[in-house]
């Protein structure tokens, strides 16, 4: 019965946890992001990242839908540079339980029985680079990390990259959001 009682909040748990992701961003201070109006994409920096295809059209499509969302251009003179990569690591979560009925290892106490739960998933963190066009240098990085959707649904897996990169360029410009 005591399995009963936890059943939900695991459930809440294992499906919060699937739906976070944990954002940073770094800026530099010194430059007036207001300026920033028009974008392209990096080439030369998007072709070394070592993913599919399919996936960088992915995530090219969603940078371009969130930029646009906030007001900014696509152009051939642009004001920003935008690139990215991505790094991928296997995550390994020990859950420990309480769950069960029967003697404990002291002969005066009878306790739970104690076991433990091993999850595994693949998280990924995607780097979304903004770099002054002008200048080549970069002016705006976020980090989204989150666990990847690698059971081959196409569906699932396009709108996880989506959340990725719109909770990743909501924090675009610096002070848009809370940090």
């Amino acid at each position: 019965m005591k399995l009963f009682k936890f059943t939900p909040l695991l459930l809440l748990l294992v499906f919060t946890s699937c739906t976070t992701v944990r954002v940073a961003t770094d800026y530099d201070r010194t430059v007036d992001f207001s300026k920033y109006n028009s974008y392209a994409f990096y080439k030369p920096g998007i072709d070394k990242v070592e993913i599919s295809d399919l996936d960088k059209k992915r995530i090219l499509r969603a940078i371009d839908a969130e930029l646009a969302a906030k007001g900014m251009a696509k152009s051939d003179t642009p004001s920003l540079l935008v690139s990215f990569f991505t790094k991928e690591r296997e995550r390994i979560n020990v859950y420990n339980n309480n769950f069960g009925w029967g003697w404990g290892w002291n002969p005066w106490w009878y306790g739970g029985y104690y076991g433990s739960t091993v999850s595994r998933s693949t998280e990924g963190s995607l780097y979304i680079d903004l770099i002054d066009a002008k200048t080549n240098e970069l002016v705006w990085q976020g980090i989204g990390s989150a666990r990847l959707i690698t059971n081959g649904d196409i569906e699932e897996k396009e709108e996880r990259i989506r959340e990725i990169v719109q909770e990743i360029i909501a924090r675009y410009p610096p002070g848009s959001t809370s940090e």
